[in-house]
């Protein structure tokens, strides 16, 4: 199977755009003080399906013999509890439909989602990644990447709160760039590069908000041996990888939060290839490449490290120094 990289870059975009554009207003229209307090989290749960089942859709339309490979399926959106979703889910998703759809339609839309890897080609999609930064109304992406025989080869991050509203897109092997989120139909941006600092002083950290991700004293203990002094940029989602291709912070850190977790694919495919191909470098704790060849986790890495390239080995060290204890 030989793909056309080019077009599927296309649609893809015009995907992604949709989507966010759902995301951003179900963000906008339904998170308030109220629901922030009440830890209420079916804003999310809304756009999160809205979201896969709009990608999904055009994913289809477009290549029907496409399979996608995502955390989600409708088989809880299908409950009976579960009708008043279902029906917020539905009108998101007609509001942005040519056509008009039915329930039954939309709820096969995000079954698409539930694929295995197990093909030689295969996108994986988070339609909302940062669950948490969605629900406080700060960063979430939504990620969308296409595998080739275990190789990440096109991946998109749409951010909608970065800076307003940014598009990050790279095809391996042709360099990374940039594109407005919103108002726009352009498929050709800007070209990004990470920063071209060599000295671990002068970088920055970008690391997860949640502590739950990833090991803040851990990463306290690495910024010190490595002489950082500035403070960590802390967001949620793949917008971090975004902020390392861009030049905007360094070094991005998701160390081992146990022994037994795996990184989903998802999590990481789009933003990796962005980082790399704006010149970055991303591995695992151990300095291993990710691994995509085992399904729907990187069953052979613990955590992820990205940097913008020449610090990287020493960045490796110094991790590694402080995960032996």
């Amino acid at each position: 199977m030989t793909l056309d990289l080019m077009t599927r870059k296309q649609v893809a975009i015009a995907a992604v755009r949709k989507a966010s554009a759902v995301c951003k207003g179900v963000q906008d229209r339904l998170i308030s003080p109220e629901t922030i307090e009440k830890k209420d989290k079916s804003p999310v749960t809304v756009a999160d399906y809205a979201s896969q089942a709009i990608i999904c859709s055009m994913l289809a339309d477009a290549f029907p013999d496409d399979v996608v490979v995502g955390e989600e399926d409708a088989a809880e959106l299908r409950q009976d509890d579960q009708a008043h979703v279902r029906t917020a889910v539905m009108d998101q998703v007609q509001a942005v439909s040519d056509n008009c759809v039915d329930e039954q339609t939309v709820l096969s839309w995000i079954d698409l989602g539930g694929a295995n890897a197990d093909t030689d080609a295969y996108w994986t999609l988070d339609p909302i990644d940062g669950t948490k930064g969605f629900l406080r109304k700060e960063q979430y992406a939504v990620a969308l990447a296409l595998l080739e025989k275990g190789e990440v080869v096109l991946g998109i991050l749409g951010c909608p709160n970065l800076n307003g509203g940014q598009l990050l897109v790279a095809i391996k092997g042709q360099g990374a760039e940039i594109l407005p989120l919103w108002d726009s139909e352009e498929t050709q941006g800007t070209p990004i590069k990470v920063s071209d600092i060599t000295d671990t002083a002068a970088a920055c950290f970008c690391e997860s908000v949640e502590s739950g991700h990833s090991d803040h004293s851990q990463s306290a203990q690495i910024a010190k041996l490595l002489n950082i002094t500035k403070d960590s940029v802390r967001l949620d989602s793949q917008a971090k990888y975004a902020t390392i291709a861009k030049g905007d912070a360094q070094i991005y850190l998701r160390l081992p939060t146990s022994e037994t977790y795996r990184e989903k694919i998802w999590d990481h495919a789009a933003g990796k290839l962005v980082v790399e191909e704006a010149g970055g470098t991303v591995t695992d704790v151990a300095g291993n490449p990710l691994n995509f060849t085992h399904g729907r986790k990187l069953e052979q890495n613990r955590g992820v490290i990205a940097t913008c390239g020449p610090i990287h080995n020493k960045v490796v060290e110094v991790v590694q120094q402080v995960l032996k204890g």
